[in-house]
């Protein structure tokens, strides 16, 4: 398991007691005041999660989340906010956060929330040969690797993990708590949006036509299945 955390936060002092947190538990931090210096590290080091924050000086939480996850497609991001509507939460997941949560926290929480996110991203890892195919969707499992009519699919490693449980189980109708526990696990604290805005970030990739999908279908008072 990876520990190399990049924390994003202008505020010193909380970046610092986030910092004094993770090292006593055995976290590699790295720290930026803002997402331009933020962006500029992840291509320096080799990080495993980023905790950041949303509201930052120049370009904000979400545009930062947006260039992170466009460059690092399978780095662990978790957001912070201390806006607690629904749609900061949504969006931050429509700009490829893998969670998010609402300040003030417990700092234990955080860890654990990093902790959980550490071990969906590497549940799965290379470790059989096995290339799944349906129709035109191609999954490797050794490479961790998704491809459309042989032309890969960038996808998050939660997508990646949402494909795979559908393709293993093709035509079973899974609910969204269902997902939740299989790709995100049973520590996971939030709600079941998570599931809907992968799914459709999915389809735009994947289907010819996101707004009449062939592959993931929406079983209604359910949750989706792969057809």
């Amino acid at each position: 398991m990876g520990n190399r955390i990049l924390l994003i936060e202008d505020e010193d002092s909380i970046r610092k007691f986030i910092k004094i947190n993770f090292q006593r538990n055995a976290f590699y931090v790295v720290e930026a005041a803002s997402g331009e210096e933020g962006i500029e590290k992840a291509k320096k080091e080799n990080i495993d999660i980023v905790i950041l924050d949303l509201m930052l000086p120049g370009i904000d939480g979400f545009k930062t989340c947006e260039l992170l996850r466009s460059e690092f497609p399978y780095i662990g991001i978790i957001m912070l906010t201390a806006k607690a509507q629904d749609m900061d939460k949504i969006m931050g997941l429509e700009f490829g956060a893998d969670d998010y949560i609402v300040k003030p926290f417990n700092p234990l929480e955080l860890i654990a929330r990093t902790k959980a996110l550490l071990r969906r991203i590497t549940k799965g890892a290379p470790g059989d040969n096995d290339v799944l195919v349906l129709g035109d969707i191609k999954l490797d499992c050794f490479s961790m690797k998704v491809y459309k009519n042989d032309v890969q699919v960038d996808l998050t490693p939660k997508e990646y993990l949402l494909v795979k449980t559908f393709m293993e189980n093709k035509n079973k109708a899974f609910t969204r708590n269902e997902l939740l526990n299989i790709v995100w696990g049973y520590e996971y604290f939030g709600d079941t949006k998570i599931v809907d805005v992968n799914i459709r970030r999915i389809r735009e990739k994947i289907e010819d036509s996101p707004s009449k999908p062939t592959h993931i279908e929406t079983v209604w008072g359910i949750g989706y299945r792969w057809i």
